[in-house]
């Protein structure tokens, strides 16, 4: 999911933390002809903002990319041959991380298209689709150590329906992590404060030896998101 492109409909892109951008004053767009004031707003917040200029400089497709190499920075979970399933991957930025730390085969799945990431493998499909799965796993070649989650749901701006979908998809990777897996393996998803039922985190708890929520840095403050890491994978008969 890339918070790289303006706000879309289809995603949910709550504003998400970073560093501050110093003692100078915000930049701010010359013209904001045929722009939405949220477009306006979410181009200069881009321009100002130091992750996604750091992104642009290493050739990231997405600030998302500091997201996971601080979460992996933290729990040293990506390793030479680490084989990666990456769900909701577009626009490639945390499989440009994986694969710049030795991850290997990595393959990843969104609804978007996106464009190739040699030697991953990519696929746009839904995720939801019950032949989803087993394409992933076929593609993949062997059971993952590692299931990443960056997906986010559509919103309709009612808070009770978008809980419900917000927790729906954790639960389905969740899911999908859980019966696919190596015993060991790890499991990282998006999330959002209050989004997550008492429910996912006790499974979690019973499949994995640890859970943990982590806020990196490249998440922007004043965002509710933040990832849970699951840890030492116990099997999925637990």
């Amino acid at each position: 999911m890339s918070d790289e492109e303006p706000p879309r409909r289809r995603m949910v892109k709550p504003p998400s933390g970073g560093l501050e951008a110093g003692r100078h004053k915000p930049a701010r767009l010359k013209t904001a002809y045929r722009r939405t004031p949220s477009q306006q707003a979410w181009l200069e917040r881009q321009i100002n903002d130091p992750f996604s200029a750091e992104a642009r400089a290493k050739g990231y497709r997405s600030r998302a990319a500091f997201k996971l190499s601080e979460i992996d920075d933290k729990l040293k979970l990506i390793k030479k041959g680490t084989k990666i399933i990456d769900l909701g991957c577009a626009p490639g930025g945390w499989i440009q991380i994986a694969l710049e730390r030795g991850a290997g085969p990595v393959v990843g799945v969104d609804l978007l298209e996106v464009d190739p990431l040699s030697p991953a493998t990519i696929i746009q499909m839904d995720f939801t689709d019950p032949a989803c799965g087993p394409r992933l796993m076929e593609l993949l070649g062997g059971q993952p150590d590692i299931v990443l989650s960056d997906m986010a749901p559509n919103t309709v701006g009612h808070r009770e329906t978008d809980h419900i979908r917000i927790v729906g998809l954790i639960e389905l990777a969740v899911d999908f992590a859980v019966s696919v897996l190596k015993p060991g393996g790890s499991f990282v998803a998006k999330a959002f404060q209050g989004g997550e039922t008492a429910e996912v985190i006790g499974r979690l708890k019973k499949h994995f030896e640890k859970v943990q929520h982590i806020k990196p840095k490249a998440s922007r403050a004043d965002s509710s998101e933040v990832f849970l890491a699951a840890t030492g994978f116990k099997g999925p008969s637990i």
